[in-house]
């Protein structure tokens, strides 16, 4: 098996992408263990880097990445994970894609609408998500 270079904490960035429409979903990181458990169970984990400990993406959503592709970039420094995404979003602030905002010369600005009510899916603690 190819063996990706895992940076000094023993995590590698992993990209994820919508394989039906390419956009890109969320960014998230892998340990070794999460870059197996992601390629035997087909649904895409990683180390949480807060918790100290794997998560598999949906846990708690319900809104599971479902793994169709695993791709490394040329300096094998970097994942790209294709996945199908099982609910309305990825983003537990409510929206499709993590990469809602956009900065501009005044400021942020949000770009795309939000899918689900972050707040009913992973409770009051997300009350005061970005609108």
């Amino acid at each position: 098996m190819l063996r990706p270079k895992f940076q000094e904490d023993g995590l590698i960035p992993a990209i994820v992408q919508d394989r039906q429409s390419g956009k890109v979903l969320m960014l998230g990181y892998m340990n070794d263990e999460a870059l197996r458990k992601t390629l035997e169970s087909g649904f895409v984990t990683f180390y949480s880097r807060s918790r100290q400990k794997l998560w598999t993406k949906g846990e708690s959503s319900g809104h599971r990445l479902v793994l169709r592709e695993v791709r490394v970039d040329c300096d094998d420094d970097a994942l790209l994970v294709q996945a199908d995404l099982t609910g309305p979003g990825c983003c537990h602030m409510g929206y499709r894609s993590c990469f809602f905002r956009r900065i501009t010369p005044e400021g942020e600005e949000i770009i795309l609408d939000r899918e689900f009510d972050p707040s009913r899916v992973y409770g009051e603690k997300h009350s005061e998500s970005r609108k």
